[in-house]
């Protein structure tokens, strides 16, 4: 596996692997992706033994745009209105796949629709368009751990399970993408993360639903009742730290701790506290603490995906 700052001969480099049917991880504005030809079974096949990722979950296809989508979904109304407003970006919709698209079964896992989204990072750009295809990539990161915000997350976590690692440097949002189910006339919350709910009610002119989750079969990424999980134990809504436990801390009133300390955003700002969180809780992490104390994180706006990422680190494994 090579590291590789992510020039235009690296990101042509990267396009033949991809084309080959080989692994390449890259950034996104939201985090890093582990990207294959969504139309290659076996290199989407890769991935999955790759990240140890069961199966039944699916991946999210990354295009360049409405018009590369139109290849593989179906668009309604509400998905053109959404993708009108929040693409290219870190919206991603869930859409009923085409009849004859080219696209592999094992990126819907088993499932009718297919989860799109047009990035907005100049290398994921670049790259989709030197490769020309549809690039199906999850988080680049083991199944179930913290995702990747830098290139060296990817490499601790992916080793030689990749031909090449595009190198941007650290990701603007440090969280992934919305995943909404447009395929209705109202969209429904499959996954909050960078676009917050009120953004996208605000553009709609209406509510958002809440959809109902299965984590034993989910219908969008990132659903998994267990997933961005660090090897320490995670506790939430901390109001002390016990011995052995790292702090996560926000805002300008931390807990006294004798461990390790990371604080989110000293501010108070979830904008920053999001873009921190993997890195910080992957430094905790590598802290040898046997359990992270997490202070409590406002649920409003993007507190809303903080608190779902940092569930799903605390639940049962």
């Amino acid at each position: 596996m090579g590291v590789e700052k992510a020039g235009k001969e690296a990101i042509a480099a990267a396009a033949e692997h991809l084309r080959a049917g080989r692994l390449v991880a890259f950034p996104t504005e939201t985090v890093y992706g582990l990207g294959a030809d969504a139309t290659q079974s076996l290199a989407v096949a890769e991935i999955f033994a790759a990240k140890g990722r069961p199966t039944f979950n699916p991946l999210i296809v990354h295009v360049l745009d409405v018009a590369a989508a139109e290849q593989h979904v179906i668009f309604t109304p509400l998905a053109r209105q959404l993708a009108g407003a929040f693409w290219p970006g870190p919206l991603t919709l869930v859409l009923e796949k085409r009849e004859g698209s080219p696209l592999s079964d094992l990126v819907t896992g088993g499932l009718s629709s297919v989860a799109v989204r047009s990035p907005d990072h100049p290398v994921a750009r670049a790259l989709l368009e030197a490769t020309g295809r549809p690039l199906a990539a999850p988080s680049a990161n083991r199944s179930g751990h913290v995702s990747a915000t830098k290139a060296e997350h990817v490499a601790a976590d992916l080793g030689d399970k990749v031909a090449m690692v595009l190198d941007a440097g650290a990701t603007a949002h440090g969280l992934e993408s919305t995943i909404v189910d447009a395929r209705g006339d109202h969209p429904v919350l499959l996954r909050p993360g960078a676009v917050t709910v009120e953004t996208i009610e605000a553009v709609i002119g209406g509510k958002v639903v809440r959809g109902d989750i299965d984590a034993a079969r989910p219908s969008a990424p990132g659903q998994l009742l267990s997933h961005y999980a660090p090897s320490a134990r995670v506790r939430l809504d901390a109001r002390d730290v016990g011995p052995g436990e790292a702090l996560l801390a926000f805002g300008p009133d931390p807990l006294a701790t004798a461990g390790a300390m990371i604080n989110l955003s000293p501010a108070g700002n979830l904008n920053e506290a999001a873009a921190n969180l993997f890195a910080a809780l992957r430094a905790l992490d590598a802290s040898g603490a046997e359990a992270i104390a997490v202070m409590p994180i406002p649920q409003s706006g993007l507190g809303e995906a903080i608190n779902d990422r940092l569930r799903r680190a605390a639940a049962p494994r």
